[in-house]
């Protein structure tokens, strides 16, 4: 790797928490400045630029000074320069953070399009949801240890089983639907009900069918009925023990990639 830093660094781009970009130039000027860095020709430097800014709807403040842009556009800017050299591995530190909701979600598309395209992204996020919706695989780190990895599912899968919710629309019948559902599901201790709703663990997805079958059978109406995975908040809690927001950043790592990768 020392001894071929020149091909390593062309592999790899990189983000960090903060735009690495020239406030007082323009878009256009930036990236022109990154591509020439990088090895390109002047005019090479120029198509990039210009190719790069229409892919991250930067088109229109082109020749804008970096210091009138919002945070959201800064951060795009910075993410295009690191794509420059369109590399294969591709390191993103808390890219949406302080982002409104939908330059994140344009973020998001970005980082999806990547991958898409064959780029693998390393990505650092403070939001479990924003894991939840980009990760192949996850690390979880907590204090600087990694102290789990898996998929989504895998990792949610740790905490426990799914969980039963559902209201019926007369709550007088709610101690009658309750003790159907400890039949029919097979549990009891563990089983909650308050205000017309109930919520109970399910190990077997299947036994809604029953469910509803014996429900209706006792002629009580449901408003409402849904089965629910462990949330990523509630598998961080259990790993660490603590909430995310007790640990200093970046406290989790989040890989996506067309292939499944091991952090």
């Amino acid at each position: 790797m020392t001894k071929e830093a020149q091909i390593v660094r062309q592999l790899i781009g990189v983000t960090g928490q903060y735009a690495s970009v020239d406030e007082s130039l323009s878009a256009t000027e930036n990236l022109i400045i990154f591509s020439r860095l990088l090895g390109l020709g002047r005019a090479e430097s120029r198509r990039k630029a210009a190719e790069l800014l229409e892919e991250f709807g930067l088109t229109a403040a082109a020749r804008r000074p970096l210091k009138n842009f919002s945070g959201g556009m800064r951060r795009r800017l910075d993410l295009a320069a690191s794509l420059i050299a369109q590399p294969p591995l591709i390191f993103l530190d808390e890219p949406t953070t302080g982002l409104d909701p939908r330059t994140r979600a344009q973020m998001w598309e970005t980082i999806r399009r990547l991958v898409k395209t064959g780029s693998t992204v390393l990505l650092t996020t403070q939001y479990l949801d924003e894991a939840d919706q980009l990760a192949d695989r996850i690390a979880v780190i907590d204090r600087g240890t990694v102290v789990a990895e898996g998929t989504v599912d895998e990792l949610k899968g740790s905490v426990g089983n799914s969980s039963l919710h559902l209201r019926v629309q007369d709550p007088p019948a709610i101690g009658e639907a309750r003790r159907i559902v400890e039949q029919v599901l097979r549990v009891t201790s563990s089983v909650t009900s308050e205000a017309g709703k109930i919520t109970a663990p399910m190990a077997e997805a299947d036994r809604v069918t029953d469910l509803l079958v014996a429900l209706r059978e006792a002629g009580i109406r449901l408003a409402e009925i849904s089965v629910q995975k462990p949330t990523l908040d509630e598998a961080f809690l259990t790993i660490t023990g603590h909430c995310a927001q007790e640990t200093p950043a970046p406290d989790r790592q989040a890989s996506r990639s067309n292939q499944e990768v091991t952090l």
